[in-house]
């Protein structure tokens, strides 16, 4: 098995040569253009950012450098062809920094993270940028006035990110919205769901505003064969997410939380079955995850705190308890949860959601849960689940097959719960509020059980 190390390289005058080792391929990505510019879409963060009065510290263009190393070796290293199991790969990122030192003591936690992100064994060196790249951040220009942001949310186009946003909103605060865009299939409706929501706030409470609700857009993408092939999987597409949160807010005065919403039932993301610990057990939000974020941050010293608000919340509860439930009811059409929106490039039907996904499930369940039977606005490829029998060996019935799987184990031994909420990472840490995890736990499931009844699989 081959392993894969990404250097970064801060333009021309950057000599660093890593030295020759067997087994290791290096590649190399340049992160300066020829115009001196930071590449791969952050130095146009910085300057959307710096329009904002938002000024991100060396500190914050670090890690989204580190992000942009880990998002390439994850998308571009493919685990067929690089893995003895065909999952587990060996990772080195080689990162220029501003301070050597203190990401080196951090590289620990980073590593661990990773390591439980997305399956592999990741190995993080650092070293300093050239002189010449010493300061990458614009400078705070006199006389104008500091940011007035008062935290960062993070923004997706889903659902759970959209009711994070109208709840935070309803409180009056004024966060900075950040968000990534990835697909085309995604992207075009999370601009579009955004704007609707900004004109829907704007109309129900055009008071008591400190200023217009914007947000830092954010497009990252490589070629295919940048390094070794390609990969899909993506579990560690959160990183890039959590980190351009942190970057932006690093340009803000004083300490200020990273909010992302997310249920939580795929906050656990508790597998459906003994098999689905690798591949299908994605740890985006799960606690021990971002307790690692808040470790890292503190470490390289950015003053921002991780949390997800909906942590024992249901998808259901999120949504009959939202803030502004009249605006949530006439843009939920518009946010997307599907696990597979490009598929309706190919169907041509302009639908947003397959309807069967593992998202899509707990989506269906929610909204039927809160709003009632009937009540979805959402367009779905598979409309009705009782129309007939779905099979286990295609798409349309697989997912809900794990489902009804997991909610026979439970009905059988509803103790269960207490064992499977520990099996996608430790919760050492959070005893206090296992009794929360596991409560969150047992209503998604009656929620998404609800749903599937009268749905037969085969």
């Amino acid at each position: 098995m081959t392993r894969h190390a990404l250097v970064g390289h801060f333009g021309p005058s950057d000599q660093y040569d890593p030295p020759v080792e067997d087994g290791v391929a290096h590649a190399r990505l340049d992160l300066v253009n020829g115009n001196r510019q930071l590449q791969h879409s952050i130095g146009q963060a910085l300057d959307d950012l710096r329009e904002l009065r938002v000024r991100p510290t060396e500190v914050g263009v670090d890690l989204m450098v580190v992000a942009v190393l880990v998002h390439a070796l994850d998308t571009r290293v493919s685990r067929a062809a690089n893995a003895q199991d065909a999952w587990t790969r060996e990772l080195r990122l080689e990162v220029p920094v501003s301070d050597p030192a203190r990401w080196q003591a951090a590289a620990p936690v980073l590593e661990g993270m990773l390591r439980f992100l997305t399956g592999d064994h990741w190995e993080a060196r650092f070293r300093p940028r050239p002189q010449a790249f010493a300061s990458v951040s614009p400078a705070a220009l006199p006389n104008v006035d500091a940011p007035d942001f008062d935290g960062v949310s993070l923004y997706s186009g889903g659902l759970d990110s959209l009711i994070g946003a109208l709840d935070t909103l309803a409180g009056h605060a004024h966060p900075l919205f950040v968000s990534h865009r990835g697909d085309g299939a995604v992207s075009g409706p999370q601009g579009a769901l955004f704007q609707a929501m900004v004109d829907a706030v704007a109309g129900a409470r055009p008071t008591n505003r400190k200023g217009p609700l914007t947000g830092l857009r954010y497009s990252l993408a490589f070629k295919r064969g940048l390094i070794a092939g390609s990969e899909d999987s993506t579990r560690g597409r959160s990183f890039l997410f959590l980190a351009l949160g942190a970057f932006a807010g690093s340009g803000l005065t004083g300490p200020f939380d990273i909010r992302i919403p997310e249920n939580g039932l795929i906050a656990l993301n508790v597998p459906l079955d003994p098999t689905r610990i690798g591949s299908n057990s994605t740890r985006t939000t799960h606690p021990y995850y971002l307790r690692r974020w808040n470790d890292l941050l503190r470490a390289v010293g950015i003053p921002g705190t991780v949390t997800n608000p909906y942590w024992d919340c249901t998808k259901g509860e999120m949504v009959a308890g939202c803030a502004m439930l009249g605006i949530l009811r006439d843009l939920i059409p518009l946010s997307v949860s599907c696990a597979h929106p490009s598929v309706k490039r190919f169907n041509r039907d302009g639908k947003n959601h397959c309807g069967t996904c593992v998202p899509c499930i707990i989506r269906r369940a929610a909204i039927e849960a809160a709003l009632g039977t009937g009540n979805d606005p959402t367009g779905y490829r598979c409309e009705d689940l009782t129309a007939q029998p779905l099979s286990a060996k295609k798409k349309d019935g697989k997912q809900i097959r794990g489902y009804q799987y997991a909610l026979d184990r439970l009905s059988r031994d509803p103790g269960l719960s207490r064992i499977l909420v520990h099996k996608p990472g430790p919760l050492r840490e959070d005893v206090a509020n296992l009794d929360g995890l596991i409560g969150v736990y047992e209503r998604g499931m009656r929620e998404v059980g609800r749903l599937l009844q009268g749905v037969t699989t085969s």
